[in-house]
């Protein structure tokens, strides 16, 4: 292992070679200084569930193209115990695809992209509602002003293709982009009005949902977190792919369908881990293998169901395989990894009433 390279894990937390391999290749780029894999680390185009501190050079390729990606999380008006599961499944199922939202602005500058505004995209991205199952600091759950008898909503979606054309424009600068440049300011530029568009793209998505729980259809965002983005920090450049920052409050850390979801507190310092989260559970299994090991263990219906007992909406019966709990890390394992390394606290954990997936 490098001396670059930490890992934030536990012997439960298994990592997978290939992604440990992608950290060390990524220790060979010019002006590293430090890589932090997370307990939810694995292996993609370039390692997923890691944080990469740079010295003056941006890598748009740590990135990648569904930049802004991130977890938007919303206290709704509606009320628990006033909501049949059967009628919200029922719901979810008649929309193939989260669209059709009139805007009268929009923040991105490209007009091509606003037609996908209030649109998940497919892949991992989601949308659940939930139910909060335990509090574990209810000091700052009162603080954040959160209702254990409402319902929420757990946005994950990314820039859609806006991200995809702008990284498209980037991707051949492997050997980095020099801050101070014009090129790297136009990078920053471009890559903050997708992380805006992104967090807006959430929020019409979880706004149109919220409008089918009660006749209010009142939103309050509790947090929003991005996930893929590259910023300017002290000491340097942290590019974060599938790692969320811990430097502005409480995020959420989702299970895979059919787990508990936990809302996590940084601690006041987590320079160990670059001043990161893990964004999730991270992939355990590689979508080709999914069906194969699942198709025998599921029959008829069973798969749109959980064991938490909650429904999940899915029309594309591939992505039901690849997406199911089996193919990702045990949140628990990644929680439990998180706290050993005194990186935070566990503010309540959330369970899934029903997933939506494109």
């Amino acid at each position: 292992m490098s001396d670059l390279i930490t890992l934030i894990s536990t012997p439960k937390c298994w990592m997978e070679d290939e992604a440990i391999a992608q950290l060390k290749t990524t220790a060979k780029l010019p002006n590293i200084k430090k890589i932090v894999g997370l307990p939810d680390l694995h292996p993609g185009k370039t390692p997923v569930g890691a944080v990469v501190l740079s010295d003056g050079l941006i890598f748009p390729q740590l990135i990648g193209n569904d930049i802004g990606c991130g977890m938007s999380l919303f206290q709704t008006s509606a009320r628990l115990k006033k909501i049949k599961l059967d009628r919200l499944a029922s719901i979810f199922d008649s929309l193939e695809s989260l669209r059709d939202i009139e805007l009268d602005d929009h923040p991105y500058p490209d007009e091509s992209n606003v037609s996908q505004l209030g649109t998940l995209g497919g892949g991992n991205h989601f949308l659940e509602l939930q139910a909060v199952e335990k509090v574990y600091l209810p000091e700052e759950f009162k603080r954040l002003d959160l209702d254990k008898d409402k319902i929420f909503i757990l946005v994950h979606s990314g820039s859609r293709n806006g991200g995809q054309l702008f990284y498209e424009s980037f991707m051949s600068r492997f050997s980095g982009i020099a801050m101070g440049t014009d090129l790297a300011r136009s990078y920053l530029t471009s890559q903050n009005d997708l992380i805006v568009w992104a967090k807006r793209n959430r929020e019409m998505c979880a706004l149109k949902i919220s409008q089918f729980l009660d006749s209010r259809g009142e939103l309050k965002r509790v947090l929003d977190s991005p996930h893929n983005f590259v910023e300017e920090g002290d000491g340097g450049l942290y590019h974060r792919k599938g790692a969320v920052s811990a430097l502005h409050g409480p995020v959420v850390i989702p299970g895979s369908r059919g787990t508990l979801s936990f809302l996590f507190k940084p601690a006041s310092d987590t320079t160990k881990s670059l001043f990161s989260l893990a964004h999730g559970a991270g992939r355990k299994w590689k979508r080709s293998e999914c069906k194969g090991r699942l198709r025998e263990k599921y029959h008829r219906g069973e798969i749109y169901k959980t064991s938490l007992k909650s429904h999940v909406i899915c029309h594309d019966k591939d992505l039901l395989y690849e997406e199911a709990p089996e193919a990702y890390k045990k949140i628990s394992d990644v929680i439990d990894a998180l706290l050993s390394a005194n990186l935070g606290e566990i503010v309540c954990a959330f369970r899934p009433l029903a997933t939506l997936k494109i």
